[in-house]
This record gives structure tokens, C-alpha cells and sequence, in this order.
């Protein structure tokens, strides 16, 4: 089961595993949007960000950015005690995950990767209100990071065949102008003769020169 929020702005999805188990299919299935959000140095839940294609952390709101740190402060043991918490948070694929690590546990392939975003206090206004916003659902996670995947090889696919469908026009209008010039230059003026040119000679003797 997941755990979703509606956040203050609806074009992000906000969601969470209801356990250490669900956390693993969470960090197995996420996608390439999504940030993974943690208390620094604590056990607490493991909550997702889900942007829109084409948008990157520094478009989300910040209010955005501090309702998810409360999650995890609020559903931190110890966290949710300290009156100022270091809240984790990283792209999904900076999630490093080895076969020594205890079900639930994470590191990252780049620290430079990491930011780190401090808490203070609880809000209880903001907690309230992403509390009542909770569905828990039963998302077959898999199928989704596949047809999410699908989706991009489609468009590369897309993306291919329009490329391809371009330059076969460039090619073919450069074919054209290639041929334009070739019949420009054999269209010279010293090469033309005019019926002026002509008056008073006989069509015979025109007929020879043209010969």
C-alpha cells in the first residue's frame, strides 16, 4: 500500500510507502522525476516527490519543498521529537541500493547530488491539512515504471523518424537546388541567340549554324 498526498500546488504528486517493505518496491519502481526525501542521519518514512515531465527540483515551491520535510519530520521516531531536524532529499535515480544493505536502507551514488534542507519546528497547519488530503492506494508500481518507460521509447522512436523524415526533405531540396544551378549555368547569355539576331538570314542557314 502507498500513501498519497495532495500537496499545496496539485501539478505535483506527493506519496510515501506504509513500511520498510513498501519502501523497497518504492526505491526499486520510482521514476526519473521523482525526489526522495529523508531525515539526515534518522530512521523515518521514505516520501516521494513526483514532478512533471520537463521540470526540475528548483521549479517545485518552496512551500512545496517544506510540506514534504514535515512529512518525514512528523513520521520520524526520534525526528518528530527534536525541535529542528536536516531533511535529506535527492533525485530517485541517485538512490543507491546494494544486496548488504537491510531492507529500507539507501545510499546515493553522488553526494554532490544530495541537498540538505532544514526544519524548524512542527506545522501543525500543514500536517493537518496533507493528513486529511491521505489516500492509501495499491498502485502496481511495476506496471507503471513500464509503461513509463514505454512512453519514452516511443517518443525517441518518434523523434527518430521525424529526424529521418527531415533531412530526407533537406536532401531532396538540396538535390533541387544542386539541379537549378546546373541548368542556370547552361542557360548563359553567350550561349542564347535572339530572332533578332537571325533577321535576314534563311532558315537554312540558320538551320546550319544551329547544327
Amino acid at each position: 500500500m502507498v500513501l498519497f498526498y495532495q500537496p499545496s500546488d496539485a501539478r505535483y504528486v506527493v506519496y510515501a510507502g506504509r513500511d520498510k517493505e513498501e519502501n523497497e518496491d518504492l526505491i526499486r519502481w520510482g521514476l526519473p522525476t521523482d525526489w526522495w526525501f529523508h531525515v539526515d542521519k534518522m530512521s523515518s518514512a521514505h516520501v516521494y516527490i513526483r514532478l512533471p515531465r520537463g521540470e526540475s527540483i528548483s521549479d517545485v515551491p518552496e512551500g512545496v519543498i517544506q510540506e514534504c520535510c514535515q512529512l518525514v519530520k512528523a513520521n520520524s521516531i526520534q525526528g518528530c521529537k527534536e525541535a529542528r531536524v536536516k531533511v535529506v532529499f535527492t533525485p530517485w535515480e541517485n538512490l543507491k541500493k546494494t544486496s548488504d544493505m537491510a531492507v529500507g536502507q539507501v545510499g546515493f551514488h553522488s553526494q554532490k547530488l544530495v541537498t540538505t534542507f532544514t526544519v524548524e519546528g512542527k506545522d501543525n497547519a500543514v500536517l493537518n491539512r496533507l493528513e486529511k488530503s491521505k489516500v492509501e492506494e495499491f498502485p502496481d508500481l511495476r506496471r507503471l515504471r513500464e509503461k513509463f518507460d514505454a512512453t519514452l521509447r516511443q517518443e525517441a522512436k518518434d523523434r527518430a523518424k521525424q529526424f529521418e523524415a527531415d533531412a530526407k526533405r533537406d536532401r531532396a531540396e538540396r538535390e533541387r537546388q544542386k539541379e537549378l544551378r546546373q541548368y542556370t549555368s547552361v542557360m548563359v547569355k553567350d550561349a542564347m541567340h535572339s530572332n533578332v539576331e537571325n533577321r535576314g538570314r534563311s532558315a537554312a542557314e540558320v538551320e546550319d549554324d544551329f547544327m
